[in-house]
């Protein structure tokens, strides 16, 4: 069983990691490709493409001119340290155990604009490049389009027709043929109670996405029934929300 995440746009630059199980991504060369299409850009052009700030516009045009294809320095960022979002929150890598932390090699994966499919101790470079980003004018326009063969690929090689966890959103899940997955597609989904009525609320929705992908390298998930056990932060499986391939967990958050 493997749990696809999206990554998220704000980064713990300021990292002090064990490096020492760290990896190189596996699309540097495609991720080069895309780098040097970014290297046209301005900094106004970068506010206006990716609805930047003025300073965070320069600081990426700054990246993108520095970048290399050499990721073996020692000023790297491990991705799953780097990411630093509400999903990663919910993940809080940084308390989990040892024989957790080995799973989480081998079941988490994180999609990548930039970097198309990234292992959660993969090395990578301060970026910004959100996957529904629309490079229009170049020969590579749509970032799903680019990724999906290579994605879709790679995650069959490693699930052998074991099931698939999506907790990525939309814009990113877009990199991945699901209908070509040689295995079960789970989506799960989150909801939390507001007004009288379960809804999924983004900032919530997020952060269990992460907790999920806890639950199953803490829990070492392998079936699609052992995620319905999943009971952090007072989420519950709901069997009447929920259809065959998107299990519903719920919660009352003023409960908790």
């Amino acid at each position: 069983m493997l749990a696809i995440l999206s990554p998220a746009k704000s980064l713990n630059t300021d990292l002090k990691v064990d490096r020492s199980n760290s990896a190189t991504p596996q699309f540097l060369e495609q991720a080069s490709d895309l780098v040097e299409i970014m290297r046209g850009f301005s900094p106004s052009d970068l506010a206006s493409l990716m609805k930047l700030s003025d300073k965070l516009s320069a600081l990426n045009a700054a990246r993108y001119e520095e970048w290399t294809i050499d990721h073996k320095s020692s000023d790297l960022l491990p991705a799953i340290y780097a990411f630093n979002g509400d999903v990663y929150q919910g993940l809080d890598v940084k308390t989990l155990g040892s024989d957790a932390l080995d799973r989480l090699t081998d079941r988490v994966r994180i999609l990548s604009g930039l970097y198309g499919l990234l292992r959660p101790f993969d090395l990578i470079r301060p970026y910004r490049l959100e996957m529904g980003t629309k490079l229009k004018g170049h020969a590579i326009s749509s970032l799903p389009d680019f990724w999906r063969a290579r994605v879709t690929e790679n995650l069959n090689r490693i699930l052998n027709s074991a099931p698939l966890v999506n907790l990525a959103s939309n814009e990113y899940s877009a990199a991945v043929d699901l209908k070509l997955i040689s295995g079960p597609v789970i989506s799960p989904v989150f909801k939390d109670l507001k007004n009288g009525e379960y809804k999924i609320i983004s900032f919530y929705a997020k952060r269990a996405r992460g907790l999920m992908a806890r639950y199953m390298v803490e829990s070492d998930a392998q079936t699609a029934a052992d995620l319905l056990g999943f009971d952090y932060d007072g989420y519950a499986f709901s069997k009447a929300h929920s259809k065959p391939d998107a299990p519903c967990f719920i919660r009352d958050p003023e409960s908790i």
